[in-house]
């Protein structure tokens, strides 16, 4: 995904650190990266705008029970998966 302009981070790096940024994981420079990204970049923010909702929902009903490392890297996995086909796609 790219909105077509020329941007410091890629909009790819910007995507696959949006759950990383989402939980406050990030160092202090990506986080400002990513931010400065998103506040450019529509595309980008529509995208971060509908994992933020999907994170928050999925937060308000599960409570604060810890998700398993493994089936946390296996929804990334299929995330990943579908950007893959989606990008390929277009």
């Amino acid at each position: 995904m790219s909105c077509g302009k020329p941007h410091d981070t890629d909009c790819r790096d910007v995507l696959d650190q949006v759950y990383t940024f989402l939980d406050g994981e990030l160092d202090d420079r990506w986080r400002s990266d990513i931010k400065e990204h998103l506040d450019e970049c529509g595309p980008c923010l529509e995208e971060y705008g509908l994992e933020q909702v999907v994170k928050q929902l999925v937060a308000k009903h599960c409570g604060c029970d810890p998700v398993p490392e493994d089936l946390r890297a296996k929804v990334l996995r299929r995330i990943e998966a579908v950007r893959a086909e989606l990008s390929t796609a277009d």
